[in-house]
């Protein structure tokens, strides 16, 4: 393959700056499902959530909170907005990183039958997580105003939470959670159907060579091969602007080629990784992994080690991770830096 002209890439780039499609489709909102039919794979996660959405709907109740977890990039959120959208109710969305108290959640300013939809519930604080029992179970609340306490009457609503770890989310609290789902990672057919759906939504014409070249490259997860699939468009028009919208295996591979997605679908972080555990004397604390890398340990342990761990290419043993046979095989084929 010809070496790309990385300086002559980024001047063509910023000159071809909007040509990228009139509204600019790449968005993670502008071709996210808004229902089930058009939400790709997790069918028995779907089947449950339809039965008992359906269940609701037909008494004219609530639906029961609900807990999500799993590897990021799967689609919680996604689900979490079409539960609202097929229970005909707004969703509220915050993030347990951002609360500091039960405040923070405006609880009070819920109607009934909304959906609160807290994305990483296991980073909520302690004390909020104690505080949110009743408000699950009773949907009473112990407001505070003016130094004098009063229990407030809550609006029934749902709540959906979404974890990478519920291990992490206390006890009592999951035990309120009526049910539980947790989503799994994605085969190349669903990621080729899912680069498929993004590429019509992005007016992009790709063949079915590119499309599953772009599905085996995304680590198993919706959300990377969207992004994939923006960033092979970007190398489209690099390529050649009159006609980006049409992209075959030639330019998928190119395109992933610059962005450093390798045939696995490591990228610089996950080779890092690898290359870390290749050159150690023994096994790696995930805190001098991220170190090493430069990157955050929740990074490290949510974004990328699910992934590693589940093709076999690094193991978890009680000392430590160590690469596997499979994941040395796979540095030595990596060039030299």
């Amino acid at each position: 393959m010809t070496p790309i002209d990385l300086v002559s890439l980024r001047a063509r780039l910023d000159a071809l700056e909007g040509v990228t499609g009139p509204e600019e489709l790449t968005a993670e909102e502008e071709i996210r499902p808004a229902d089930f039919d058009n939400f790709i794979g997790q069918p028995k996660v779907k089947a449950r959530l339809k039965v008992m959405i359906a269940g609701a709907n037909v008494r004219g109740d609530v639906l029961d909170h609900i807990m999500l977890s799993g590897p990021p990039g799967l689609g919680k959120t996604t689900l979490a907005r079409i539960v609202a959208n097929e229970m005909r109710t707004e969703m509220r969305v915050v993030t347990g990183p951002a609360v500091r108290r039960l405040d923070d959640l405006a609880l009070t300013e819920l109607k009934r039958g909304d959906v609160l939809f807290i994305d990483e519930v296991h980073r909520l604080p302690v004390p909020v997580m104690e505080s949110l029992l009743p408000v699950m179970e009773e949907f009473e609340l112990d407001h505070s105003h003016q130094g004098a306490r009063r229990r407030v009457d809550l609006p029934h609503f749902t709540m959906i939470g979404a974890t990478t770890d519920p291990a992490l989310v206390l006890k009592p609290m999951r035990d309120r959670f009526g049910h539980e789902e947790r989503l799994t990672y994605y085969g190349v057919d669903d990621l080729t159907a899912i680069v498929q759906r993004s590429a019509e939504l992005m007016e992009l014409s790709v063949t079915l060579a590119a499309a599953t070249e772009i599905a085996r490259r995304s680590r198993m997860t919706p959300r990377l091969a969207n992004r994939l699939l923006a960033r092979v468009r970007d190398y489209a028009v690099y390529a050649d602007a009159s006609r980006y919208q049409l992209i075959d295996l030639p330019i998928a591979k190119a395109g992933l080629e610059l962005f450093g997605v390798d045939s696995r679908g490591l990228d610089v972080t996950a080779r890092g990784i690898l290359t870390r555990l290749a050159d150690a004397p023994g096994p790696m604390g995930l805190t001098t992994i991220a170190a090493s890398l430069g990157e955050a340990t929740e990074t490290i342990a949510e974004m990328y080690e699910p992934f590693l761990l589940r093709t076999g290419l690094i193991e978890r043993t009680p000392r430590g991770r160590v690469i596997t046979v499979k994941g040395r095989t796979h540095v030595e084929t990596l060039p030299v830096a």
